[in-house]
């Protein structure tokens, strides 16, 4: 194999995001569900035999060291191949919308290079990888939907049912750690289930950086009140942001189009609106092999 193209790494939207408290260490503890959806970056691979990796921008410019190439070399490193590869990308997940798109890069980017270059690894040993490059890497890696506690580490796969989604991306992106080390921040959300949130899952609980946020980016406030403006179904739409950045979304019947939802205001030209729907699994489950 010499070569593997148009791979696949999908979004992702955090149904509920609970903050349950925080350690000593001053890491917060939290409640989620992440849910996989059908907005993908794109990436393509080619091996190269002298061991270099170099990386082709197709779309957006990508910082010189960002989380795909650290994924490639962490991997090349921790495998000791003598092989490099030649990865272009295609960029279409916004950043800083919350949404997974620089974690997603890399953990396609460790299945598609364990598969490249034949190397497998499992995926237990990819995650233990992909944490040292982002907390949310190991969910992208495991391939499921889950529900995720701790500071992120434990995560239990759970099923979500088939539904769509209006996203709204508004221009202004926000930094996670501005929104974390606010004294406004709440902290002490009580803890949930998993049954009591499978009989409602996407009208369950709320998202505590969302008050924070919205201070911060008013643009999330203008999103979620746009969202409201539609009824489907003689139903108002009720959104909400996923993750901590700054991207609102808000499920609607399947089968809804753009058309049916409230006319975008002139003022918006470079705000991303997008109908999606969510996966059961990750495109490339199964590239590593399962502990099991």
């Amino acid at each position: 194999m010499t070569s593997l193209h148009q791979v696949l790494a999908p979004a992702k939207l955090n149904l509920f995001l609970h903050i349950t408290g925080r350690k000593d260490n001053g890491y917060h503890l939290l409640q989620s569900v992440f849910m996989l959806i059908d907005w993908y970056d794109t990436l393509h691979f080619d091996l190269r035999r002298d061991g270099q990796v170099s990386r082709e921008d197709l779309t957006l410019k990508l910082p010189e060291d960002d989380l795909i190439t650290r994924a490639a070399k962490l991997l090349q490193q921790a495998s000791g191949t003598s092989l490099g590869a030649h990865i272009a990308v295609e960029k279409s997940i916004p950043a800083q919308a919350g949404m997974g798109g620089g974690s997603s890069d890399a953990a396609t980017c460790l299945l598609a290079l364990n598969k490249l270059w034949n190397l497998h690894f499992t995926v237990n040993q990819l995650a233990e990888l992909g944490l040292k490059l982002g907390a949310d890497v190991p969910f992208f890696l495991r391939g499921e939907n889950a529900w995720v506690e701790g500071v992120g580490e434990i995560i239990t796969p759970i099923s979500v049912p088939p539904a769509q989604f209006v996203v709204v991306k508004p221009p202004q992106g926000l930094e996670t750690a501005k929104i974390f080390g606010s004294e406004a921040l709440n902290r002490d959300s009580k803890p949930a289930t998993i049954s009591v949130f499978a009989a409602n899952p996407f009208g369950f609980g709320h998202n505590d950086l969302q008050p924070v946020a919205e201070s911060l980016c008013p643009q999330i406030s203008e999103a979620i009140e746009w969202l409201e403006l539609a009824k489907i179904e003689s139903a108002v739409v009720k959104g909400r942001m996923t993750g901590s950045g700054s991207a609102v979304f808000a499920q609607v019947p399947r089968g809804t189009n753009l058309s049916q939802m409230p006319q975008v205001p002139t003022t918006w030209p470079l705000w991303q609106i997008r109908m999606c729907g969510n996966l059961e699994v990750h495109p490339q489950k199964g590239w590593a092999s399962s502990d099991v």
